[in-house]
């Protein structure tokens, strides 16, 4: 059993299945994400670390992406508040994918060999490093099974 390939599946396959995401990336860039071919809402995976707890195990550290594009509104009055874009939405919107896609990989852990603990964290992304996206990163770390070496 390769991992690694088979957590990118995974959550590959529920972000492609949920119906608020265009996209789906693993290590995406800033490139990426500037890329005008790129269509958000996009949602990027990370593996960002792995450890070895046990001899039978193996520890990932998970961080999933949700992105949307920033729209400005120059038309009208100017809200102190609110401004005159959309990050709100964004960040309702991603928060709510990430939301769905956490919620389906706790129901289909087990199916997948897989554990995790059940307090995965939320970061905001405002406007993205360069990019003008905004969205939430999903960091949490998995346990698989590690029984496919045998040192016999």
């Amino acid at each position: 059993m390769n991992q690694v390939t088979t957590l990118y599946n995974f959550i590959k396959s529920l972000a492609e299945a949920d119906d608020y995401i265009n996209t789906v990336t693993k290590n995406a860039t800033a490139e990426t994400l500037q890329n005008k071919a790129t269509v958000f809402p996009l949602l990027n995976v990370d593996i960002t670390g792995a450890s070895y707890p046990s001899p039978q195990t193996k520890n990932f550290t998970l961080e999933i992406t949700c992105f949307n594009k920033r729209d400005y509104n120059n038309d009208g009055e100017i809200d102190r508040f609110y401004g005159t874009d959309n990050e709100l939405d964004n960040l309702n919107e991603t928060e709510a994918a990430l939301n769905r896609i956490w919620l389906s990989m706790e129901s289909n852990f087990q199916d997948n060999n897989i554990t995790s603990g059940l307090n995965p964290t939320l970061t905001p992304i405002l406007e993205g490093t360069t990019t003008l996206v905004d969205g939430w990163t999903l960091s949490l770390e998995v346990t698989t099974p590690n029984t496919t070496i045998s040192l016999c």
